[in-house]
């Protein structure tokens, strides 16, 4: 295992380390599947250098999109809206192959797909960061520099460049195979489709695809689109946290995945996740969020006056540094035996993000621990809602809400403050005690570390108080129906569910005056994953949660992660279908959620009414979470009210829709670990 756990390791770096594999035949590609969401279509492919995601969008507003995990790049065409709404076929599956670049043939993918519009006349191309063409599909900017002109010869029409610095780039060739290109159009022949030969490359460094015999054990659910998302997502360098649009790192993505798939990784995988998390640390012991790599890092130093396209790292979020500690003691004290979570601690981790410096992963985690017991001390002296973990001043987002309306424009979160923070204190006793810190640990970090069990208490007991809002009934039925009125729902189910009974849930976050939001939310899940709530705070609020919406959050489709109908009617607007983390359904979260009531049923301290509230949820959630199977490895989805009904409506396929969803989502996959329950 040492061996193998070093050569992961060592490639746990800032992007740019990975190792080209050997090329297999074009014909059988390692990895290749296709699925349709919405108005997307999606071909994925892993062979050797080549890993690419094909995105064609069908309807008005048809486009293409290839993305590399390479470098986070990838090159985008999208087209004028079309008078009706147009269909793609895809004839001929991406396929590796190799394309000309800067410095020689560099890796690329070709496909031939076909699409039954009349003309597509070209709107915009962008080659570049795949940051850039997220901006620009959500916001319609990209910098002007990485700007292209086509090039038109004949019946091929041809966008290229190189690397702003000079390093191999970016290609996107359209050949036409029926139809003309006429003034700059793709037109058809009459009576036929448009049929077009599709080549795409970046010339960013590959990276190394985790096998199949290091990813998962054999506990792992035989579910083929979660595994095929999760091969495409995962290397030795890093997981993916998502494709399309993120096609590299993040920190909370990464151990809330590892966290969650944990009982059906193999150790190679858990350690390159951990890994990669912790080559990412700042001097202080922060997480990385999310790293900007490729040509992005090189736009973004430029404006710093600075060279190189050295990652461009983001400590903004305040979530993920207190994850760290409680995944990785769940991996080194309950699923690694003893040796192999010190042969893991002692590997040199390479560029940890302190210039010239290497040191084991052991002192890296030690340094996430000491800002850990800082950040925590100020709630532990007096604990005050002000000396909480706050989301830093001039921003709105800083945990896994992190659009700007998701946190309902708090500065306290609920899962970051009564959750995570104990977790972590926690979890850092744990460690303490097990013995495996000790040969990284200074007689002030060991000072510093003893203070954690105490500290914990204080903020298991005091944090989660403040965030409880109890509503009378005939307070909260109104809202209830007004809100349901609003959405074009029913309400009735939802004001059976409270009876005469108070309305009583954790808030989302807290304002600056300490106020609750009063947004009933899925964060709840955290706590059943990672807390040991009494049993009448889970019966509260698992059943809370676990309401009719909207009064709770439950759906024929699943459970949502917001419902705001306790506000008024401007942060409403805020949190509709259409919002990215408003009344919409995340796939993790339900994992989240089933993973959390699984584990509070295995504890042996419960009352039966307690066990009954728990088994009822745990029924209730896994019927609408095999409701919706198919869309079970998408990012999160919406919904429409119709007949009588809820149904499944993609998210982003609606034209107010702020963003889209990812048709392979990391933490979507962890379906894979998180499965219903056995008969009791």
């Amino acid at each position: 295992m040492k061996t193998v756990a070093r050569w992961m390791l060592a490639g746990a770096m800032l992007a740019g380390t990975g190792l080209a594999v050997a090329q297999r035949p074009a014909e059988a590609p390692e990895l290749a599947y296709r699925l349709t969401e919405g108005q997307n279509l999606n071909a994925f492919v892993r062979e050797g250098q080549v890993a690419a995601h094909l995105l064609l969008r069908n309807g008005t507003d048809p486009r293409i999109l290839v993305a590399f995990p390479a470098g986070n790049s990838g090159v985008g065409l999208w087209f004028q809206p079309v008078g009706r709404a147009a269909t793609w076929r895809l004839e001929q599956p991406p396929r590796p192959t190799t394309a000309p670049g800067v410095a020689g043939p560099q890796p690329a993918v070709q496909t031939i797909a076909s699409i039954d519009a009349p003309e597509l006349r070209v709107k915009q191309a962008v080659l570049s960061s795949i940051r850039f063409l997220r901006d620009y599909q959500s916001v319609g900017r990209f910098p002007a520099e990485v700007a292209v002109d086509p090039v038109i010869t004949g019946n091929t029409i041809r966008w290229s460049r190189p690397r702003l610095d000079g390093k191999p780039g970016y290609l996107l060739r359209i050949r036409l195979l029926s139809g003309t290109i006429r003034n700059g159009a793709l037109v058809a022949d009459a009576g036929w489709p448009l049929r077009m030969e599709i080549l795409a490359s970046s010339g960013e460094r590959p990276l190394t695809g985790l096998a199949q015999s290091e990813l998962l054990n054999a506990r792992a659910a035989n579910d083929p689109a979660a595994r095929n998302a999760l091969r495409f997502l995962s290397y030795r360098e890093k997981f993916l946290a998502g494709s399309w649009r993120f096609q590299t790192y993040f920190g909370r993505d990464t151990l809330m995945s590892v966290r969650l798939l944990m009982p059906v990784l193999q150790p190679q995988a858990i350690e390159a996740g951990l890994g990669s998390v912790l080559a990412r640390l700042d001097a202080k012991g922060d997480v990385a969020h999310e790293e900007g790599i490729g040509e992005f890092a090189v736009v973004e130093r430029r404006k710093l006056r600075q060279p190189g396209d050295a990652a461009m790292l983001d400590y903004a979020m305040v979530d993920d540094d207190y994850m760290l500690a409680p995944v990785a003691a769940a991996y080194l004290l309950d699923h690694a035996d003893k040796k192999a979570a010190q042969t893991f601690l002692d590997l040199p981790l390479a560029s940890e993000g302190i210039p010239g410096t290497t040191a084991p992963a052991g002192t890296a985690l030690v340094r996430n621990l000491r800002h850990l017991i800082t950040t925590a001390r100020p709630f532990a002296e007096n604990p005050v809602f002000a000396r909480m973990i706050a989301i830093p001043k001039g921003r709105l987002t800083g945990q896994w809400r992190d659009s700007e309306e998701g946190l309902g424009r708090g500065r306290y979160a609920y899962d970051v403050n009564a959750v995570f923070v104990p977790a972590a204190l926690e979890a850092t006793a744990r460690l303490l005690r097990a013995g495996l810190l000790d040969r990284y640990l200074t007689l002030e970090d060991r000072t510093a570390l003893t203070q954690a069990e105490a500290m914990a208490t204080i903020w298991r007991d005091r944090a989660p108080t403040l965030f409880r809002v109890s509503l009378p009934a005939t307070q909260a039925k109104p809202r209830i129906e007004d809100y349901a009125r609003s959405l074009g729902i029913p309400a009735a189910p939802a004001l059976a569910s409270i009876g005469a009974n108070p309305l009583t849930f954790h808030a989302i976050a807290l304002d600056d005056a300490g106020k609750p939001i009063p947004i009933v939310n899925s964060d709840e899940g955290f706590a059943l994953l990672f807390a040991q709530p009494s049993p009448s705070d889970l019966e509260t609020y698992v059943t809370a949660a676990m309401r009719p919406f909207p009064a709770g959050l439950m759906t024929d489709i699943g459970m949502l992660v917001a419902n705001a109908a306790q506000t008024d009617v401007a942060v409403q607007g805020r949190f509709t279908p259409a919002a990215y983390h408003g009344a919409v359904v995340w796939s993790w979260q339900q994992a989240l959620f089933a993973a959390g009531l699984e584990r509070q049923l295995a504890r042996r301290d419960l009352p039966p009414a307690t066990r009954e509230v728990l088994t009822r949820a745990q029924a209730t959630l896994w019927r609408a979470i095999n409701a919706t199977r198919a869309t079970q490895n998408s990012e999160l989805w919406s919904w429409a009210y119709e007949g009588g009904r809820y149904k499944v409506v993609a998210f982003g396929a609606g034209k107010q829709d702020v963003d889209e969803s990812n048709a392979a989502q990391l933490w979507s996959t962890v379906y894979l670990a998180v499965q219903p329950p056995r008969v009791r």
